[in-house]
């Protein structure tokens, strides 16, 4: 499979294990992405701003600079896509890192196959983000606000502070109101890559959508969990 998006896709690895870190840039080097590598955080945040990448790789445990903190301080000025990288079972790093505006999360050890398939998904959600999207029917004054360009909701002048993965998804549980939709289609249709029972970030990003929901206090409506089944955007009582 080639890349998706056209050209040669730019990737910054910011990686300080130099095994792994050459593993990564020399393999998807081969898979036709155009990799630059910094090994701590205090460059890779430098190469970050100033050059223009497609997918920022990180590990989350840097020297200099951690990754979370990378994350912080790159997110003040760009949206560029963020994978991070940690240890298998580090499940705060992982709320923190989609707290702090993280695109997805990839256990250590990985495979590059799996690796990039991430990536590439992340690229289709890109090029789906930047297709001309239909006109929005006005919504009522008590009603969510979806922004289709600056990939956000309001509720009333309160715009809850998605990220886009998070913005799809709730945009996509809201357009086909009460259906339930199972893990394995919104892995497929928004996350963009298959479902693996492991893989919690679907999960996480809901987990983040409610509480944004909550904080600009928007309650008419949920994301509710129908258990062996998936979730849905309903105002009805919740579904276990």
């Amino acid at each position: 499979m080639t890349p998706i998006s056209v050209g040669h896709p730019r990737i910054l690895s910011i990686e300080d294990d130099l095994v792994l870190g050459a593993y990564v840039r020399e393999h998807l080097g081969r898979c036709g992405f155009q990799v630059t590598w910094c090994r701590d955080g205090r460059e890779g945040l430098a190469v970050a701003r100033a050059q223009a990448f497609d997918v920022v790789l990180m590990d989350i445990l840097l020297p200099g600079l951690d990754g979370l903190n990378v994350l912080t301080q790159l997110r003040q000025s760009h949206s560029t896509p963020v994978v991070l990288m940690s240890a298998l079972g580090a499940e705060a790093d992982r709320i923190s890192g989609f707290r702090l505006g993280a695109d997805d999360y990839l256990p250590k050890p990985f495979s590059i196959a799996e690796l990039r398939v991430r990536i590439e998904a992340i690229l289709r959600r890109v090029a789906l983000d930047r297709r001309p999207q239909p006109s929005p029917i006005a919504p009522s004054r008590d009603s969510l606000r979806f922004d289709d360009e600056l990939y956000e909701v309001f509720y009333g002048e309160h715009a809850a502070g998605l990220t886009r993965s998070e913005y799809r998804l709730l945009e996509t549980l809201n357009r086909n109101g009460d259906e339930v939709l199972s893990k394995a289609f919104l892995y497929q249709h928004v996350l963009q890559r298959g479902y693996a029972a492991h893989d919690r970030s679907l999960d996480m990003h809901i987990s983040q959508i409610r509480r944004k929901l909550n904080a600009i206090g928007y309650t008419e409506r949920k994301v509710r969990t129908v258990w062996g089944k998936g979730y849905v955007l309903s105002a009805g009582d919740e579904m276990v």
